[in-house]
């Protein structure tokens, strides 16, 4: 059996631990590799840490294959194949103080042990050999995984003051691996949420986006709202948390999403909040194609009402969009949640299955100097003639050039009269 990219990333990390401690120095998998592993989850990368200093592991694998990307936090990149990848590989270490909330303003080389407690959860501060098999736990990581608790390493206090994103971390990986919250990690956050202030906007929709794409993403806004960072994150839904009866149908909905993308999330949680969608985006960084995707979705939230009552030209004209299938998903899990039919949206979803991409958007017959070549001046009514003669295509009445012509010639007609 081939092996896939994953697999041999696995390989390559046990490589680079292998080719460390045949030189002599202590070397493990760190952090969530292990929790993923341990869990029995393919991590999506994988992390060494090692009693190596940085310039003793670009002595062990060559200057040719590392690269210094953080030298002074001790950390070396070890370049592997092209399917392999590369390996960040960190020197164990102590931090110093954390003056700006996110980074220590020092390190101090250490041992295992002290670098275990310088990490923000249990469940990521564990350690594996993977030529040893065996498990390194000095902070009772193991116990949590078993338990499925959240726990801050040491004093809650601390480790979210060090880097306050990790209180939106605590909710990402309760709600992501549908684990419990630690009492005192919970309290902690509830107790220093409006300092999440002092994280970027980048950083907090990295992690918004994390927790929007995974299946129990309504647990997270949940969370959110409970330990109080709603109304620094997001305060236009605090009015939306007030109501319990629109809150709980909002949460529903966004539980009976299945695999849905982050604009698809995001544009059912602010849904409720149309005119201030671009407004929020834009604050948190989002890109302009997943503002436009967002804003898009959340502003033509009921534009599917109706739908077996549409002419064909006004069903074509919504669904040839990109984001017609996430309205079709976030009408239906927001019409499920209010207990309402959802024949209307059969009826798009299948019209959108069954017709051609041609027959939905079909070349138009007729373009803007056919008018005026027929007389007609670019003016107001200029746009108004086209949409006329492309809306009689969509609806099928016409469907050759000569056609449309004639109709143009009819409607010119008709505005001198």
């Amino acid at each position: 059996m081939q092996l896939t990219n994953a697999n041999l990333n696995k390989e390559f990390a046990t490589q680079v631990v292998d080719q460390l401690k045949s030189a002599g120095y202590e070397a493990l998998w760190a952090g969530g590799c292990v929790r993923d592993f341990l869990l029995g989850r393919q991590p999506d990368d994988f992390d060494v840490a090692t009693s190596a200093h940085p310039e003793q592991v670009r002595d062990v694998f060559g200057r040719r294959r590392t690269l210094a990307v953080g030298a002074s936090f001790g950390v070396i990149v070890v370049l592997g194949s092209k399917d392999a990848g590369q390996i960040e590989v960190a020197t164990f270490r102590t931090d110093g103080e954390y003056l700006d909330g996110r980074h220590p303003e020092s390190v101090t080389f250490g041992s295992a042990k002290e670098d275990a407690q310088r990490r923000d959860f249990t469940i990521n501060g564990m350690f594996y050999d993977p030529v040893a098999e065996q498990i390194l736990d000095f902070v009772g990581g193991e116990d949590d995984l078993k338990r499925r608790v959240i726990r801050a390493i040491g004093c809650p206090r601390d480790r979210f003051g060090e880097d306050k994103l990790r209180m939106l971390r605590a909710i990402r990986f309760t709600s992501t691996l549908n684990f419990e919250l630690d009492e005192a990690t919970a309290t902690a956050v509830s107790e220093l949420a409006s300092e999440i202030h002092a994280v970027s906007a980048e950083r907090i929709t990295h992690e918004l986006k994390k927790m929007q794409r995974n299946r129990n993403r309504h647990r997270a806004i949940s969370m959110i709202h409970q330990l109080g960072l709603l109304p620094h994150i997001l305060p236009e839904l605090t009015s939306v948390a007030d109501d319990e009866a629109r809150w709980t149908t909002l949460l529903q909905a966004l539980e009976f999403l299945e695999d849905a993308s982050f604009e698809l999330a995001c544009g059912l949680l602010l849904s409720g909040t149309p005119s201030r969608v671009q407004k929020i985006c834009k604050r948190l960084k989002m890109s302009n194609a997943e503002n436009d995707h967002i804003a898009a979705l959340a502003e033509h939230r009921d534009a599917l009402d109706g739908a077996r009552g549409f002419s064909k030209s006004r069903l074509k004209r919504l669904l040839v969009n990109p984001w017609a299938s996430d309205l079709i998903a976030l009408t239906r899990s927001c019409k499920t949640a209010r207990n309402e039919e959802v024949a209307d949206i059969d009826f798009a979803e299948e019209f959108l299955r069954s017709t051609p991409a041609e027959v939905i958007d079909p070349k138009p017959l007729i373009h803007g100097g056919d008018l005026m070549n027929a007389g007609l001046q670019p003016g107001p009514e200029f746009k108004v003639v086209l949409e006329q003669i492309r809306d009689a295509q969509l609806d099928e009445t016409i469907q050759t050039r000569d056609e449309a012509l004639k109709l143009l010639s009819e409607v010119i007609e008709g505005l001198s009269t």
